[in-house]
C-alpha cells in the first residue's frame, strides 16, 4: 500500500525527531534549566506504560471478550495510583536519599546492599521482560510488512517460518538497539537520571495518543455515522451484541481480578516504569499532579477501543483477521494512507518508548548489579587500579542493550509469533509481580531478611517459568507435550498447568492465573517464613531502620553514617574519578565541601558523611551492591554493632526532635513580633485618627465660636446657623470621646452594665430619634419595618441604643452618595430576635468581613478616601452584643452593599 522507502524515511525521520528532542532536553540539564521539571512532563512520561500491546493488542482483547477483556489492565494502574501513592511517595523518597539507580539496586540495598539478591533481581527482570519485548518488535514489523505490501489488504499476519537473515523483525530488534544506545548510554551519570530520554519519552506518548484517538475519530465518524450508528449494527450481530453484557462467571471472575492485580504490580515494579517514575523523578511534588493526569491518560486512550474493535468485526465478518491490527487494516481498507503512517508511527511510539527505556533500565541492572559486582572480585583483573572505569561501564551497558534485543528477537522468531499480544505480555507482568513481596514487605517490615527476600523471589521465578514460560515453548515445536501431560516422571501432582493437582478448570483458572497463583504462594510463603527464623547483619539491620522509618530520617540521611574507619580524601577522589571521570567528580565534591563549608583541599582524612557521600555517588553510577565493594577496597572500616546503630538512630532522632522544637520556637516568635509590628502600627494609626476626628470639629467650634464673639451685630439667620453648627460638631465630640472611652472600659474589662426588660422596638425608635437628622440631612431613603407585637428582651437599653445608632450610622457613611437608601428590619424567630440593617453602599469584599470588627480597622475606599470616625465603633457594637449572648456579622459583596445582621435572645414568656 505504500512504498518501504516511504516508510523508512519517515521513521526515521521521527526517529531523528525524538534525538533531538532528547539533545535539547539533556543540554538545558546541563546549564540547570530542566525541561522535564514540571508534573506534566512527569505524568506523560508515565504513560510509557501504554505499549503496543495497548495500542494493538487491547482491541484485539475487546474483539474477543468486550470490555472484560483490556479495561482491567488500565483500571489497576490507576487504582495503584489513586489509592497507593503513599507507597509511590516512599519509594521515591528512598531512592532519591541511597541514590537508588534501578529496581534492582533498590531491592538490593534494602536487604544489605547485597550482589546475591542484586544478581537475582536483575535476572528475573531480564528474563521476565523478553517475552513483553518481543511483543514490541512483533509489532513493529508486522505492521511494516502490513502496511508495505502492494497487493490486497492481508487480514493475517502469517505463521509461515522465515530465514533470520529474511526477516525483518531482526532489524527491527538491531535498530532499535542502535538507537537505545543512543538516547541512554552516552556517559555515566551520577544519578542515572537521563532528562533529555524523558521528555522524548513525553513527546512520544502525545504522539500515540493522538494517532489512537484519530484512527478512532475516522472509524467511528468516517466510516460509520457516530456511536450510535456503529454500537447500532454491532447490536445486530449476535457475536458482537453477546459482547455487550458482562458475564462473570468463574473464569472471567478469576481472570479479570489476576489482571487487575497484575497490571497493579507492574505499573510500579517493570523495570522501566520504575526507572520514569522513580528513578527519574524531579520532585516528589509532580506526584500529586501525576496521580490524577495518569489515569485520564489511560482513560483518553482507550475511549475508542471498543469502537475499533465491534468496527473491524463488522467490517471483516466472516473472514480470518488478526484482530490486534483491526485499526490499521480498517483504515488500509478506506486507503486512508495518511491515517495509516500516523497509526504507523504512534504504534511505532507505543514500542519503541517501551523498549528504549526498557533496556535502558535492564542495561544498567545487568551492568550495575550482575556484571560488575563479579568482575570487582577477580582480582586478576586488577580494575581498582585502573585510572578510568567510565569506557567499561559503557561498553557494559551498550552490549546488554543489544543482547537484550537479540534474546528478544529470538523470543519472537521462535515463540511470540504463535500468540496474541495480550496473553505475552501477561507474562512479563507475572514475572515482575515476583518483585512485589520483597519490596512492600521490605518497606514497611524491619523484620525482613536478605535470606526471606532472596527464597522468595528465587521460588516465585522457578514457578513462574515452570508453570508458565515452558508450556508456551510447545508451540515453538519443543516435544514437552508429554511432560504437560503427565509430568515430569509421571508425576502428575508436578504437572506445570495443573500444580499440585489443581483443578484449573473447576476453579476457572487460566494459565496466568494457575502461573501466579502458585508462584505468589510459595514468594510470599517463603519471603515470610524465612525472614522469621533467619538473622539479619549489621547492615541489613541499618538499611531495614532507613527503609521502613525513611520519613523520621530522612532529613539527617545524608548527614548520617553508620560508619567507622579511617580513609583518605585523595583515595575516594580518585575512585570517584576512575567512574565518574575528573570533571564530574570535581562538581560533586565542590558541592559537598560548600554544603559542609569544609576545604576538601586541606583535609587528609575523610570523615564519615564524606565516606557515605562518596558511596552514594558511586551507587547513582554503578548501583549500591558495587559501590559498597568499591569504597571497602580504599577503606579501613570497623563495623558498627546493632546496638551502636540504635544509639546513632536515637542521636539523629533527637537532633530531629531539638531543630523542629527550635523550627517552632522560632515560627512562633517571629508570628509574635509581627502581630506586635501589626498592632504598634495599628496603634499609631488609630492615634493619627483620632487626633484627626477631634481637631476638625474643635476647629470649627473654635472658628465659629469667634465669629459669634467678634461680631455681635450679626444676623439672626447666620447666628442661628452657626449655633446649629457648633451644637453639631459638639455632639460629634462628644460620641469621638465615648467612642475613645468606651473602648478603654472594653479593653481593661471595667464596663458597667444595665440589666432590664425593654421591648427592641423602643430601642430602634429611640435609636432613629438620635440618628434621624443625620439620615434627613443625606436625604436617605430609610424603610423600617418592625413587628407590631411586643419583642421582649433582657439587656442595657443605652448600650443597644448604641449598637443601633453605630449600626446605622456605618450605613449612612457608605451609603450610595446620590440616591442612597437603608433597609432597618427586625424579625422574631424561635427564641431569638433578628435585626437586619441593609444599604446600597460600595459593598464589603470577603477577606474584609471579619477584619472590620478588629480594633483600629476601618475599610478603606479609593474613591471616597479615609472614611470618618475612630476604627473602633464596630469593635464596641460586637463586644456588646457578645455580651448580651447574642451574635453579628455581615453578608456583602463589592459593589452590592451590605447586610449587617444580629440576633439577641428572647425573655421567655412566662
Amino acid at each position: 500500500m505504500i512504498d518501504q522507502k516511504i516508510i523508512i524515511l519517515i521513521s526515521f525521520g521521527y526517529m531523528s525527531l525524538l534525538f533531538a528532542i532528547a539533545f535539547y532536553g539533556d543540554k538545558r540539564a546541563q546549564i540547570n534549566k530542566s525541561i522535564i521539571s514540571n508534573p506534566y512532563i512527569y505524568a506523560l512520561s508515565l504513560a510509557v506504560y501504554c505499549t503496543a500491546w495497548t495500542f494493538y493488542g487491547s482491541v484485539g482483547a475487546a474483539s474477543k471478550a468486550g470490555i472484560i477483556g483490556f479495561l482491567n489492565i488500565y483500571l489497576g494502574p490507576t487504582l495503584m495510583m489513586v489509592l497507593g501513592w503513599p507507597v509511590l511517595k516512599k519509594i521515591i523518597r528512598i531512592s532519591k536519599i541511597n541514590r537508588i539507580t534501578s529496581i534492582a539496586d533498590f531491592i538490593a540495598s534494602r536487604y544489605g546492599k547485597s550482589a546475591t539478591v542484586a544478581g537475582a533481581v536483575t535476572i528475573i527482570a531480564v528474563l521476565g521482560i523478553i517475552p513483553y519485548m518481543s511483543v514490541q518488535i512483533k509489532a513493529i514489523s508486522t505492521t511494516f510488512r502490513l502496511i508495505s505490501r502492494d497487493s490486497h489488504i492481508p487480514l493475517t499476519t502469517g505463521l509461515a517460518p522465515i530465514p533470520v537473515l529474511s526477516d525483518t523483525a531482526l532489524y527491527v530488534a538491531l535498530l532499535l538497539a542502535v538507537f537505545a544506545i543512543v538516547f541512554g548510554t552516552r556517559h555515566i551519570d551520577a544519578t542515572e537520571r537521563h532528562e533529555g530520554l524523558v521528555a522524548a519519552i513525553a513527546f512520544e506518548s502525545i504522539v500515540k495518543l493522538v494517532a489512537f484517538i484519530c484512527a478512532g475519530l475516522f472509524v467511528t465518524y468516517g466510516i460509520f455515522s457516530g456511536l450510535g450508528d456503529l454500537f447500532a449494527q454491532a447490536s445486530l450481530v449476535p457475536e458482537i451484541s453477546d459482547l455487550f453484557v458482562m458475564e462473570m462467571d468463574a473464569s472471567t471472575f478469576v481472570g479479570w481480578y489476576n489482571g487487575l492485580f497484575l497490571s497493579m504490580m507492574a505499573v510500579l515494579f517493570l523495570p522501566r516504569q520504575f526507572q520514569v517514575m522513580v528513578v527519574e523523578n524531579v520532585d516528589e511534588k509532580h506526584l500529586k499532579k501525576a496521580i490524577w493526569l495518569f489515569p485520564l491518560y489511560l482513560l483518553a486512550i482507550n475511549i475508542f477501543v471498543l469502537p475499533i474493535a465491534f468496527a473491524g468485526m463488522l467490517k471483516f465478518a466472516g473472514q480470518t483477521a488478526d484482530t490486534d491490527f483491526f485499526a490499521l487494516f480498517l483504515l488500509m481498507a478506506e486507503q486512508q494512507k495518511g491515517l495509516v503512517i500516523l497509526v504507523f508511527i504512534g504504534g511505532m511510539s507505543a514500542a519503541t518508548g517501551m523498549v528504549i527505556v526498557e533496556t535502558i533500565a535492564l542495561s544498567t541492572m545487568v551492568c550495575n548489579d550482575l556484571v560488575m559486582p563479579v568482575l570487582l572480585r577477580l582480582s586478576f583483573l586488577k580494575l581498582a587500579q585502573r585510572p578510568d572505569l567510565s569506557q567499561l561501564l559503557l561498553g557494559i551497558r551498550r552490549a546488554s542493550i543489544l543482547a537484550v534485543l537479540v534474546l528478544g528477537y529470538l523470543y519472537f522468531h521462535f515463540v511470540v509469533k504463535y500468540y496474541a499480544l495480550v496473553s505475552i505480555g501477561m507474562i512479563s507482568f507475572a514475572a515482575v509481580a515476583q518483585f512485589s513481596p520483597a519490596i512492600l514487605g521490605g518497606i514497611f517490615w524491619k523484620g525482613a531478611t536478605k535470606s526471606g527476600a532472596l527464597s522468595g523471589l528465587l521460588a516465585g521465578f522457578f514457578i513462574w517459568g515452570y508453570t508458565l514460560v515452558l508450556p508456551s515453548l510447545t508451540q515453538a515445536g519443543l516435544p514437552l507435550q508429554n511432560f504437560l501431560t503427565h509430568g515430569p516422571f509421571d508425576l502428575e501432582l508436578l504437572r506445570p498447568q495443573h500444580l499440585f493437582g489443581l483443578d484449573v478448570e473447576l476453579l476457572g483458572f487460566s494459565p496466568e492465573a494457575h502461573a501466579v497463583f502458585w508462584s505468589m504462594i510459595f514468594n510470599i510463603g517463603l519471603f515470610t517464613g524465612v525472614s522469621l527464623f533467619t538473622r539479619q547483619s549489621e547492615v541489613e539491620q541499618k538499611q531495614a531502620i532507613l527503609f521502613v522509618d525513611v520519613f523520621e530520617y530522612s532529613v539527617e540521611a545524608e548527614k548520617s553514617s553508620f560508619w567507622r574507619g579511617t580513609a583518605s580524601v585523595g583515595d575516594l577522589r580518585s575512585l570517584l574519578e576512575r567512574v565518574l571521570g575528573r570533571k564530574r567528580t570535581k562538581h560533586a565534591l565542590k558541592i559537598y565541601a560548600r554544603k559542609n563549608q569544609i576545604n576538601l583541599e586541606e583535609e587528609l582524612t575523610a570523615d564519615a558523611g564524606l565516606v557515605s557521600h562518596a558511596e552514594k555517588l558511586l551507587a547513582g553510577a554503578i548501583g549500591s551492591a558495587s559501590a559498597l565493594v568499591m569504597v571497602r577496597s580504599v577503606v579501613k572500616e570497623e563495623p558498627l554493632g546493632f546496638n551502636e546503630i540504635l544509639n546513632i538512630l536515637d542521636e539523629t532522632q533527637q537532633a530531629i526532635r531539638y531543630s523542629h522544637k527550635l523550627e517552632k520556637i522560632t515560627m512562633d516568635l517571629e508570628a509574635a513580633n509581627e502581630r506586635l509590628t501589626e498592632l504598634d502600627r495599628l496603634k499609631n494609626e488609630f492615634i493619627s485618627t483620632v487626633t484627626h476626628e477631634l481637631r476638625t470639629p474643635l476647629t470649627s467650634v473654635r472658628a465659629l465660636a469667634e465669629i459669634l464673639y467678634t461680631t455681635p451685630d450679626l444676623d439672626r439667620k447666620r447666628h442661628q446657623k452657626f449655633t446649629h453648627i457648633i451644637i453639631k460638631e459638639s455632639e460629634r465630640l462628644s460620641r469621638l470621646i465615648n467612642d475613645v472611652l468606651d473602648f478603654q472600659k472594653i479593653k481593661s474589662g471595667n464596663i458597667q452594665w444595665e440589666f432590664s426588660r425593654l421591648d427592641f422596638r423602643e430601642v430602634i425608635e429611640d435609636s432613629m430619634v438620635s440618628i434621624g437628622p443625620l439620615i434627613e440631612e443625606k436625604n436617605i431613603d430609610l424603610r423600617l419595618r418592625i413587628p407590631e407585637t411586643c419583642v421582649e428582651i433582657s439587656g442595657d437599653r443605652d448600650r443597644l441604643i448604641q449598637v443601633m445608632v453605630n449600626l446605622i450610622s456605618n450605613a449612612v457613611k457608605f451609603c450610595n452618595p446620590e440616591q442612597g437608601r437603608i433597609d432597618i428590619l427586625l424579625a422574631v424567630e424561635t427564641g431569638q430576635m433578628n435585626v437586619r440593617i441593609k444599604d446600597n453602599g460600595i459593598g464589603i469584599s470577603l477577606e474584609n468581613r471579619e477584619i472590620i470588627f478588629q480594633e483600629f480597622r476601618q475599610v478603606k475606599d479609593t474613591s471616597r478616601g479615609r472614611p470618618k470616625g475612630t476604627g473602633v465603633g464596630l469593635t464596641i457594637t460586637r463586644h456588646i452584643i457578645d455580651s448580651h449572648q447574642g451574635k453579628i456579622w455581615v453578608e456583602s459583596e463589592l459593589g452590592k452593599g451590605a447586610i449587617f445582621m444580629f440576633t439577641l435572645p428572647l425573655v421567655p414568656s412566662s
